[in-house]
């Protein structure tokens, strides 16, 4: 198998398109095919499926898919290696976040890294928890820093810094010498929630349990897919939310943050890799600078 067809494999597996995949390449769609027909006459196998103007892969494809990816991976990982051997720190990374840590934290960290780093380049994808984890367990990311640890014998976590997680309300919702609210009053709230599969969703759920408090008494009036729609949602009046204080700060006077009474809702953001993987230099430099840098990003930091 040529690696080449491979590279141009999986790029159309996960397009979708075999026009996409070419512009990825720069390459001419009778081109593209010419390569694809190649591959798949050394392997015996028709590899896609071609729906209009959507192909997917095929049970055969699917299969090497897979190995495809871990071969790819690899090359990657033996290019850094050998970069790094001749003193090189350069080169991409793929990392992955869940909402908070990709949109309140790291933005100002990679600034500092970058600086520090000019010739690594950095692709950060942000999305809920358990996507995050699946992308690891894919081998699509090389990294993930993640609100929330699910726990799986192929990951591998190490915390990174601590969060706490606050009430939020409109204005005129609560008096501004309020510092705290029962969850007997919480109960008769609109209540704004995130998605299944965030993590800070994980961490309400588990902590109202822990309290014999289960989210099904709540109102929940909506139910959002991102820390930023939960509070623009807030700011007009829909209703109430339990955030990150980091999100909180971003966009609420801190004049309406309350407590929860009886509960301190502090969680940790984890550094997550997958079990056995190899770490290239690069990322292994990555982590280094993150951990060097989470005593600095207390819970009184805006």
């Amino acid at each position: 198998m040529n690696l080449k067809h491979l590279e141009l494999f999986c790029e159309i597996a996960e397009k979708k398109s075999f026009s996409k995949a070419a512009g990825v390449f720069s390459l001419t769609q009778p081109t593209l095919t010419e390569h694809i027909k190649s591959l798949e006459e050394n392997l015996g196998l028709r590899l896609f499926d071609r729906l209009g103007r959507e192909v997917l892969l095929t049970k055969g494809g699917e299969v090497l898919y897979g190995y495809a990816k871990k071969i790819i991976g690899l090359k990657l990982e033996a290019k850094k290696a050998i970069d790094s051997f001749k003193g090189k720190i350069e080169g991409g990374i793929n990392i992955g976040a869940s909402t908070i840590p990709g949109e309140y934290i790291l933005p100002s960290l990679l600034k500092d890294f970058l600086t520090r780093f000019p010739k690594i380049s950095v692709n950060l994808e942000i999305a809920d928890t358990t996507k995050i984890l699946e992308r690891i367990l894919n081998n699509q990311l090389e990294l993930g820093i993640t609100g929330a640890k699910i726990e799986n014998s192929k990951l591998e976590y190490e915390r990174f810094m601590q969060d706490e997680l606050v009430l939020v309300a409109p204005t005129g919702f609560f008096s501004p010498k309020d510092k705290s609210v029962s969850l007997k009053r919480l109960k008769s709230l609109p209540f704004i929630f995130r998605e299944k599969g965030s993590g800070t969703r994980i961490v309400i759920e588990k902590n109202f349990k822990n309290s014999g408090f289960d989210i099904s008494q709540l109102n929940i009036v909506a139910v959002l897919g991102s820390t930023m729609a939960v509070m623009q949602a807030v700011k007009k009046g829909v209703g109430v939310s339990i955030v990150s204080h980091w999100a909180a700060k971003e966009y609420i006077s801190s004049s309406i943050h309350l407590k929860i009474d009886g509960l301190k809702l502090l969680r940790d953001f984890y550094l997550v890799l997958r079990r056995g993987k190899s770490i290239s230099p690069i990322v292994e430099t990555f982590i280094g600078f993150l951990l060097n840098q989470s005593p600095n990003l207390s819970l009184t930091d805006s």
